[in-house]
């Protein structure tokens, strides 16, 4: 639904504004082509260059964007707080109406030259109205995200710019509605927070629909909840509760309790990863393939993981023979991200998509085995029989908590889902000669007031996701991940613009 509104308003912008453009006197044609348009209004008014450029600039340039298009409607003669509010709001239905209707015609620099008001007036009204306007838009209807690590490699890459739509699953309404507009949970330069937790809103969704198997989704980092507030060596890189279980509480709260932290659900940072399953699935990985229910997913062939290439004994081998080898795949070696690992003597790991394995072509006595992970005491849910030889590779099986359905708690249950009952649904658990209390009352079970997911990234060796940090829950939910709208690696990716994301 949300993708659907998108391109429909998408059109109508366009189309209006290639009415508009003819009125101008500049060629129509110009108004579809996404950011020349904008060039050529910001030309055509004129404005400085620069406010063109500032365009894409994350989060900001939404901001921009709208600002350009009110002054260009206010060349039109449409000045006020209704007409500002027809162009942001509804442009996909006034621009038609400026481009096309008999009654309307480009008036030009001298008719808001002569506007009433103080050029200095116009400015602040125009520049406050966009700025409410585009809080509005990001909250509600979308939002521009950046990926900033290779965990979705190949299917995202790093300073891939997305759209992220609200709409998909309904858009949520902010827990703490005081903060700064454009910023997330930090203000930059002065380093404090941008909200203020004097008022907060209990979790409600507008229009809410569920989150679907194999949508990739932008959601709040759930043990982000607590932090230590050091990016560099811990923030959401090491979580606070890696740090408790390999240190314990008190050592490291003496050493960091100055710079612990904590954050509503809305603050706290995002993630980007896909959806692998849903509330009520039973989730398994063997050897790597993804089970849902007992029926293997498919395997996506842009998705990355580990491969090891073993060297014949007595040959001699090198990181730059393997590169050699994996430079016939067209693809970027990222050495500082570990694409390439010498694992013994005569065995490399080399991280490259599904896809490329069938395109390797290696010398006679070469072989190329899929890599898997070792069990690993670090994944969720950390301890007990359900966690013993468990690994990223090998994994479950494991219930997803799902809205309305009950379970018994068993200690290996509470094991699994104590934190969904106490942290994220509020109750209080606690265990006494082998009874289990919830908010101080006996209970043999639990029915779960919310629905949970269970997230990966496609890069499945090089991801911190569910199976190291567990359940998301939906009220923790963004959005859902919808196109690229501009990528940068040493210049713009220009294959990748306007892709959509599957």
């Amino acid at each position: 639904m949300g993708w659907i509104i998108f391109i429909v308003a998408a059109l109508g912008w366009h189309i209006g504004l290639y009415g508009m453009f003819k009125k101008a006197g500049i060629a129509p044609w110009k108004a579809l082509v996404p950011f020349y348009n904008t060039w050529c209004m910001v030309e055509k008014m004129p404005l400085k260059r620069f406010w063109f450029f500032l365009q894409f600039i994350p989060i900001a340039g939404q901001f921009i964007t709208i600002w350009i298009c009110i002054k260009f409607v206010e060349h039109f003669g449409r000045f006020g707080v209704g007409y500002h509010a027809l162009t942001v709001l509804l442009p996909f239905v006034y621009f038609p109406y400026l481009g096309f209707s008999k009654n309307e015609r480009y008036a030009g620099k001298k008719v808001v030259d002569n506007y009433k008001k103080t050029a200095a007036r116009e400015w602040i009204d125009a520049a406050a109205f966009a700025v409410v306007a585009a809080t509005l838009i990001r909250t509600f209807v979308f939002e521009a995200y950046t990926i900033p690590t290779p965990s979705m490699e190949k299917t995202l890459l790093v300073n891939d710019f997305l759209f992220v739509s609200k709409f998909s699953y309904g858009p949520r309404i902010p827990n703490t509605p005081l903060a700064m507009p454009f910023v997330h949970h930090t203000i930059p330069v002065l380093n404090t927070k941008s909200y203020s937790e004097a008022i907060h809103i209990p979790y409600k969704r507008w229009f809410a629909s569920p989150v679907k198997r194999n949508d990739v989704t932008v959601f709040n980092f759930p043990v982000n909840d607590t932090l230590i507030n050091d990016e560099v060596n811990y923030g959401s890189r090491v979580t606070y509760y890696d740090a408790v279980r390999a240190e314990g509480r008190d050592a490291i709260w003496n050493k960091y309790g100055s710079i612990i932290i904590t954050r509503p659900v809305d603050k706290r940072e995002n993630f980007i990863k896909r959806t692998v399953a849903i509330g009520g699935d039973v989730l398994k990985v063997v050897n790597g393939q993804v089970f849902i229910n007992n029926q293997p997913q498919d395997i996506f062939p842009q998705s990355e993981r580990y491969y090891k290439i073993t060297v014949p004994n007595g040959t001699a081998s090198s990181e730059g023979a393997i590169e050699d080898m994996m430079s016939q795949l067209d693809i970027s070696i990222r050495y500082s991200q570990g694409d390439i690992v010498q694992f013994s003597a005569n065995e490399w790991l080399v991280n490259i998509a599904n896809a490329d394995k069938a395109k390797l072509k290696l010398p006679a006595g070469y072989t190329v085995t899929d890599f898997i992970m070792p069990p690993d005491a670090k994944l969720f849910p950390y301890f007990g029989t359900a966690a013993n030889n468990w690994g990223a590779d090998n994994y479950g099986p494991l219930w997803i908590p799902k809205k309305g359905s009950s379970i018994e708690l068993t200690s290996d249950n509470l094991i699994r889902y104590q934190r969904c009952i106490e942290v994220y649904e509020g109750n209080t658990v606690a265990q006494n000669n082998g009874k289990v209390y919830i908010n101080d009352v006996e209970a043999k079970s639990y029915t779960f007031k919310m629905n949970y997911y269970f997230m990966m990234g496609d890069n499945r060796h090089n991801s911190l996701d569910s199976r190291y940090w567990g359940f998301v829950p939906e009220d923790h939910i963004v959005g859902k991940a919808s196109l690229i709208w501009f990528s940068w690696e040493n210049g713009p990716r220009w294959k990748r613009l306007f892709n959509s994301i599957k």
